[in-house]
């Protein structure tokens, strides 16, 4: 996960096209464009992970090898599959053995897993990086999906898969953030909709302070106690995302003012050290990178729970406060501090949005927050749902190399009763 995301993110900042460049591409443009579409997939050669040309994914595969045991055998894995080029399994016979492996046809996901990953290191022009900057007042974006958005964004075409994955890879998280608090939000209500009633009265507070009702036109400044706050918790990837990127999060709320806060421990990249390393600050103070105006970021590189007995971020506010937990892991190594932060997280009254890698993972999550001893006290606000604008690019769960996901594929969301919970 760090390989991929860390490789785009130095990709964006050494693509031959700026990428503090903002370009508008107009309809017009667009239309030649599809004349000549970028199809190189006949081209693309499929590398055995073993001999690839990149240091990193040799690397990865000596990992898998290494680490991860074979599906049928529950041996250690040596034999590369012919189909993928991925190593896969302990030998020929075992991948052969392997019904589920041929009959779902796993191999073609893991095929491309291995085009994706050459394909971001392979030195073409990133046109896809190149991001539009603000949009004009008369034209409106169509949240309904990725493609819907880039186009009404007027981003660069998608003329291939491989752009997609590119551009979905970092865009996947401002997006599934503005997805659920844009006023053209594609989440309806139940019966249609998986978004509660506990979470309409949710959104409909959020959406209180980012369309306020007096305002008397979409030019007029609308009057805050503060920015609006994110937080992101358990942050990591997130932290590698740099400032223009969220900026495409606030050209969708052009009256409106953010903080983004990172929280956790790996929450900030070093660039110079190439490593997430505690910032610089004080116990307890968190870094701020001030992109402009409308947008700060605020790196915390202690656990929530911490922050939250400190008092500095009080009061919180569910008309100007949300959470965002990206694939959090309850029940992995960090469910000691993730069971920490939940009495913090509840007594905010805050809704708290969850996602997951794939529907199995989800299920996982939301079945520990069932278990929860303090699962009386939580309210619903959004069932399991599938996101709208999930990472299209295929990863690969090293460990377990017939393992597949998508980054924040599938959506949950809860919080704290706003009442009293009365046992019987």
């Amino acid at each position: 996960m760090l390989v991929n995301i860390n490789t785009i993110s130095n990709v964006m900042r050494t693509s031959s096209s700026s990428i503090n460049q903002t370009r508008n591409f107009s309809f017009f443009w667009k239309m030649l464009a599809l004349d000549k579409p970028e199809n190189k997939e006949a081209e693309r050669k499929l590398y055995n992970w073993d001999e690839s040309p990149y240091e990193d994914i040799r690397t990865r595969a000596a990992f898998i090898r290494a680490k991860a045991l074979c599906p049928v055998t529950k041996k250690s894995v040596n034999f590369v599959c012919p189909y993928s080029g991925i190593p896969t399994h302990h030998s020929e016979e075992a991948w052969k053995n392997d019904k589920e492996y041929h009959e779902k046809k796993i191999y073609e996901r893991l095929k491309k897993v291995n085009l994706y990953e050459h394909d971001v290191r392979s030195g073409r022009k990133f046109d896809e990086f190149v991001f539009p900057g603000e949009q004009e007042k008369d034209y409106s974006t169509n949240l309904s999906n990725w493609d819907s958005f880039f186009y009404t964004r007027d981003f660069a075409p998608m003329n291939t898969e491989f752009n997609l994955a590119a551009a979905t890879k970092i865009l996947t998280y401002p997006m599934t953030i503005a997805a659920l608090l844009h006023k053209w939000s594609p989440y309806s209500g139940t019966p249609k909709g998986p978004v509660t009633l506990e979470g309409l009265k949710s959104i409909a507070a959020l959406k209180y302070s980012l369309y306020p009702p007096f305002a008397k036109s979409s030019d007029a400044v609308t009057f805050k106690e503060r920015p609006l706050r994110i937080f992101i918790l358990g942050a990591k990837m997130e932290s590698l995302l740099p400032g223009y990127v969220w900026k495409q999060f606030g050209y969708l709320f052009p009256d409106s003012k953010f903080e983004i806060h990172l929280v956790g421990p790996e929450c900030y990249f070093d660039r110079e050290t190439k490593s997430f390393a505690p910032t610089n600050e004080p116990y307890g103070r968190a870094l701020v990178k001030r992109y402009d105006e409308q947008l700060t970021i605020h790196y915390h590189t202690q656990y929530f729970h911490e922050l939250y007995d400190m008092g500095d971020l009080f009061p919180f506010d569910p008309y100007l406060d949300v959470f965002f937990l990206f694939h959090p892991g309850f029940s992995t190594a960090d469910s000691i501090y993730w069971d920490k932060a939940m009495k913090g997280l509840l007594e905010s009254k805050c809704p708290i949005y969850v996602t997951g890698y794939h529907d199995k993972d989800m299920k996982r999550e939301i079945e520990w927050l069932e278990k929860h001893p303090l699962h009386d006290e939580m309210d619903v606000l959004m069932n399991q749902t599938d996101n709208l604008f999930a990472c299209t690019k295929i990863d690969l769960v090293d460990i377990n190399p017939t393992e597949t996901f998508n980054s924040n594929s599938q959506l949950f969301a809860f919080r704290g009763k706003r009442y009293h919970a009365i046992k019987t």
